[in-house]
């Protein structure tokens, strides 16, 4: 990749989505799962997309990259889910360069979260990058504004409180049960899905329950028995599903399938039975809630539990923004720096070239020519004016691109690209 900066004719955007605008059922319809992701990354390269990330979670999908225009990326994303253009329209948001970066530090540092100060999407960009990176789709833009973010986050979770106390998903959906279940620690769970949400819902309930009658079910039961072994708890095959649906008090579905896993005829529950599904895109059926004794619940729901550990971070949401403008701040200032760096390389060519066209003239016409020292005096001008030059681009009141176009077309300069 040769481009890494941004200017009027190379420009980087942000197109996406997230729980803001987009309900469950939306975000569900445009959720990339890793081989759509792969896909639409090979295609991006055919199509000279210059870098390119993907980040798909339960809260959002967002594509950033370089693009002629912004429904370059928007296709790719179309082409490789089951949302349409027209839905796309109706909730996205379309950022363009100073903007996009903007928004990948807010996202990056828990700040965009669904629940506030949830870091682990920073996981998610640490892993878009290094995917990106595998298809040839990243380059050094992307790889220094990616280290920027990471650095903001460390420094935000490390000197503020904005994660402090137990706040996640998976926490809030335990703390949900807690307060709608009398006797929880009596009552069977079953949980559906042991991937990472569904991992930490399992801790949480251990931790905060106090209840052994927790059951595990996973389509690969091996990765059920891993987590099991860890608690010590029951773990079912997949073809036992329905019969252990008919026994549990709480059912949790933390499935990454693409389609609803627990369907209505699934479900004969003489009891009451709460469900909470916390997987994008859905994987309840909604004709599952009308069934009398289903009590069905989805995340977005429970993300919008707020508690005293959620107010006390908004708190802390000044001094996390404080530290962010400080590394965006760096970020930006290398940024300018490197979009200028191939003219004042190219200029500084040019004098050099000048300077030894001169020096050889009158080193043939003046007797006893000092070259040694002219070439000293003349390096000395060059550095000089070079510089003089690097200020006046750093001058935030002057618009660079004119200026840079000014000194090409001056200095009649053949410039190098990045």
């Amino acid at each position: 990749m040769k481009a890494y900066h941004i200017s009027r004719h190379h420009s980087f955007y942000t197109i996406g989505m997230s729980y803001k605008k987009a309900n469950a059922d939306i975000r569900g319809k445009f959720s990339l799962e890793p081989t759509a992701m792969e896909h639409l990354l090979v295609k991006a390269r055919e199509e000279g997309i210059d870098g390119l990330l993907i980040i798909s979670t339960c809260n959002r999908t967002e594509l950033h990259g370089f693009a002629q225009h912004p429904f370059q990326l928007i296709k790719l994303l179309c082409d490789h889910t089951a949302g349409t253009v027209e839905e796309f329209q109706q909730v996205a948001y379309v950022l363009k360069n100073y903007d996009a970066i903007d928004h990948l530090f807010r996202v990056g540092t828990g700040l965009d979260s669904q629940i506030l100060g949830d870091f682990e999407i920073i996981g998610q960009i640490k892993n878009s990058f290094n995917r990106s990176k595998k298809y040839g789709l990243t380059n050094h833009f992307l790889e220094r504004l990616c280290n920027s973010i990471i650095q903001a986050s460390k420094r935000v979770k490390n000197e503020t409180q904005i994660s402090s106390g137990a706040t996640s998903v998976a926490f809030a959906s335990v703390q949900y049960i807690l307060k709608n279940i009398d006797a929880v620690s009596e009552k069977n769970i079953l949980l559906f899905g042991t991937g990472k949400i569904g991992r930490n819902t399992c801790e949480n309930l251990i931790k905060h329950t106090g209840n052994h009658h927790i059951t595990l079910i996973n389509r690969t039961k091996n990765k059920a028995e891993k987590v099991a072994g860890k608690f010590h708890l029951t773990v079912k095959d997949y073809g036992d599903l329905q019969a252990e649906i008919r026994k549990t008090d709480v059912l949790i579905v933390a499935t990454a399938a693409t389609s609803p896993t627990i369907t209505s005829d699934l479900i004969h529950s003489k009891k009451p039975l709460l469900i909470l599904d916390l997987s994008i895109p859905k994987n309840v059926a909604p004709e599952v809630a009308e069934h009398s004794q289903v009590s069905l619940l989805h995340l977005d729901h429970l993300s919008q539990i707020t508690d005293e550990t959620l107010e006390r971070r908004k708190e802390y949401i000044p001094e996390a923004q404080r530290i962010i403008d400080e590394v965006r701040a760096d970020f930006i200032q290398w940024l300018e720096t490197r979009k200028f760096a191939p003219v004042i390389k190219a200029l500084k060519k040019k004098l050099k070239t000048m300077k030894e066209e001169e020096i050889d003239f009158h080193s043939k016409k003046i007797n006893d020519f000092n070259a040694e020292q002219a070439d000293l005096v003349s390096d000395r001008i060059i550095h000089k004016i070079t510089k003089s030059f690097v200020n006046h681009l750093k001058d935030s009141e002057i618009d660079a691109e004119d200026s840079l176009e000014f000194i090409q077309k001056v200095f009649q300069l053949e410039v190098e690209s990045p």
